[in-house]
């Protein structure tokens, strides 16, 4: 029943910021953990942040720790992915996803629900 629909993905120069959001319908995200994935052209898909349902523990890859931010806003039933000092290996289709735990883990077989995704492209 959960459903989470990603947008705010574009172009952008590198050393640009661009804000991800995902929005959820359906159901609640208050007791869901959140996390942000991201997959490139004949990549794997990556984990690039999660956030936790409760007590805000976050968790980020070393690649992106320090230039990008996740949040959550419970009031508009949404996540958002804060990304600056982009670099063109930061180019990637974008995907939320969400599962119904506490924990967020940066695997993304352990979640439940997924977004459509967003693409992000990094160019000059």
């Amino acid at each position: 029943q959960l459903q989470l629909v990603e947008s705010g993905g574009g172009l952008v120069q590198p050393g640009g910021s661009l804000r991800l959001s995902c929005k959820a319908s359906g159901v609640n995200l208050d007791y869901y953990a959140i996390g942000w994935f991201r997959q490139a052209p004949g990549e794997e898909r990556e984990a690039v942040s999660c956030l936790s349902s409760v007590g805000g523990f976050t968790n980020y890859a070393s690649s992106v720790k320090g230039r990008f931010t996740i949040s959550r806003d419970n009031a508009n039933n949404a996540v958002y992915l804060q990304m600056s000092s982009l670099t063109p290996e930061d180019t990637a289709v974008y995907y939320c996803a969400a599962r119904l735990r506490d924990q967020c883990l940066m695997s993304a077989r352990l979640y439940t629900y997924w977004g459509q995704g967003t693409q992000v492209t990094v160019s000059s």
